[in-house]
């Protein structure tokens, strides 16, 4: 018999604010504590409700960090710059788009959408390898899910973690040419 649910949801809670930017899948998360998959989400929405900020991406959980709180590698010199970048396509165009950024050493951190009732909507990421796109594709294509960015008409934009200025201007001198680009903004 394995451990008690809320002793897994402690240790579960403790794995997630040691992982720091790293995602744990269900599956991991599964795996460590001989339970299933299913049993993981259940922990996962019964921290939640408890309060915890957990956020889901196509590749697993992490917590969430206060807005004022920046990446812990940013707190490094030379740990890169964030830029947020505007495009406009189609669902067609998602994986050349994912595929520009993280060949030109990009990190996409998340997606926002300006939607006509609801805002601004925003989604975490965490894509860092051309894997992490096409898992997120499958993941959609799993659930029958549409990307966020056809909430508005495929305008949407990307908040981008870059090592340096020359990968970000690589980047989006190649989205520009793939006719996606439609401005940058400094963060």
């Amino acid at each position: 018999m394995g451990i008690p649910a809320g002793k897994r949801r402690e240790e579960i809670r403790r794995l997630l604010l040691e992982s720091g930017d790293r995602v744990l899948s269900a599956g991991e998360l599964a795996a460590r504590f001989d339970v299933s998959r299913q049993i993981i989400v259940g922990d996962i929405a019964i921290l939640r409700a408890g309060g915890e900020e957990i956020l889901s991406t196509a590749r697993g959980y992490r917590l969430a960090r206060p807005a004022a709180e920046p990446p812990k590698r940013e707190e490094k010199p030379g740990a890169g710059i964030v830029r947020v970048i505007a495009c406009r396509h189609g669902e067609a165009e998602l994986k050349p788009e994912l595929y520009t950024i993280v060949d030109g050493g990009g990190e996409v951190l998340d997606i926002s959408v300006t939607h006509p009732v609801y805002g601004e909507l925003t989604a975490p990421l965490y894509i860092q390898t051309r894997a992490d796109a096409d898992a997120l594709e499958k993941s959609l294509s799993e659930r029958k899910a549409a990307p966020l960015l056809t909430l508005a008409d495929g305008s949407h934009r990307h908040t981008v973690r870059f090592p340096d200025e020359e990968s970000y201007a690589r980047v989006t001198l190649a989205l520009q040419r793939l006719g996606i680009l439609e401005k940058e903004f400094s963060k």
